[in-house]
């Protein structure tokens, strides 16, 4: 979770994980080469409404650690320029690009993770795909930018007997109710802010898991899994987390598989794709062990 705190001169400093992308982009450049560009993005927090975006575009020949290293730290300045404090922890999911990345990170003794649970920086990238990127001289569309999803084709693996729990429900909550995550008592997870402008209404597609003994242990498990979004194929129900992990949840007849579809489709059209995660040790307690919101989103990156 995000929080804020004072610097030595007592000016109260925005504290959030950083989230980045360093990779080509669907542009061919004047000299036939590939744009390349650092785009960061922080991750959604509750302390403050506003999020600090930063890019910078690289020269194909400079593609390494040291200029991502130097252009990182231009962003550190700008950042805390706009009051942001250093990142304790970036997250990224390009496994091609993860050997410079790290070094980058370690120079700057900052931690990296590899995971997928960067919402923020999918919106920013949507965002530059269909509205940014189409208008500029030299775009290329479909060939420089294979789709995102298809990459993860491994197979998934069964979730481990010991983190199945006595019993899982495909349950489905409020918007309304999901804004108001930030003041239930939860022990593990990961949560952030819901657009105001979204429908309070509308229901949000998700998996309870409930074990009445080791309910704890199954949400510590689960957190190291850096969830990502739930999906439906070929009528199981999978979990993708971490960069590139698939998990088989659990098998469905295919009419409640359908069915489910159909949610997390009208999720992705209505409610930005949210979807949750919660543990508990069972139905009745108000009180989560673990309570996670994903988020699916498709992009072409």
């Amino acid at each position: 979770m995000s929080n804020t705190k004072l610097n030595n001169s007592q000016i109260e400093l925005v504290c959030s994980d950083w989230e980045l992308d360093f990779y080509s982009r669907p542009i061919l450049e004047k000299n036939g080469k590939k744009r390349w560009e650092l785009i960061i993005a922080s991750s959604k927090n509750f302390c403050t409404q506003k999020n600090f975006y930063w890019t910078k575009t690289c020269p194909a020949n400079k593609v390494n650690s040291i200029w991502l290293t130097e252009a990182l730290k231009e962003a550190l300045i700008e950042a805390a320029n706009k009051g942001w404090e250093k990142p304790a922890r970036i997250r990224f999911w390009r496994s091609s690009m993860k050997s410079i990345i790290k070094k980058s990170l370690e120079n700057l003794e900052i931690d990296a993770l590899v995971s997928r649970r960067t919402y923020s920086l999918f919106e920013k990238i949507k965002f530059l795909e269909e509205e940014v990127y189409p208008k500029e001289k030299g775009y290329v569309n479909g060939i420089l930018a294979p789709n995102f999803t298809s990459t993860i084709s491994n197979e998934p693996t069964p979730l481990p007997e010991a983190v199945r729990g006595d019993s899982l429900t495909i349950s489905a909550i409020t918007i309304g109710e999901l804004k108001k995550a930030q003041n239930w008592p939860i022990e593990f997870g990961d949560i952030f802010p819901i657009e105001d402008s979204i429908n309070n209404d509308y229901l949000i597609p998700g998996l309870r898991l409930f074990s009445e003994n080791r309910a704890m242990a199954l949400a510590a498990w689960f957190s190291s899994l850096e969830p990502v979004k739930l999906l439906i194929d070929n009528d199981r129900l999978i979990l993708e987390a971490l960069e590139d992990d698939k998990w088989l949840v659990t098998d469905l007849p295919k009419n409640e598989a359908d069915e489910l579809l159909k949610k997390f489709e009208e999720a992705r059209k209505t409610s930005y794709g949210y979807q949750f995660i919660s543990i508990q040790s069972n139905p009745f307690v108000e009180k989560f062990s673990g309570f996670w919101i994903l988020q699916d989103i498709e992009l072409q990156i």
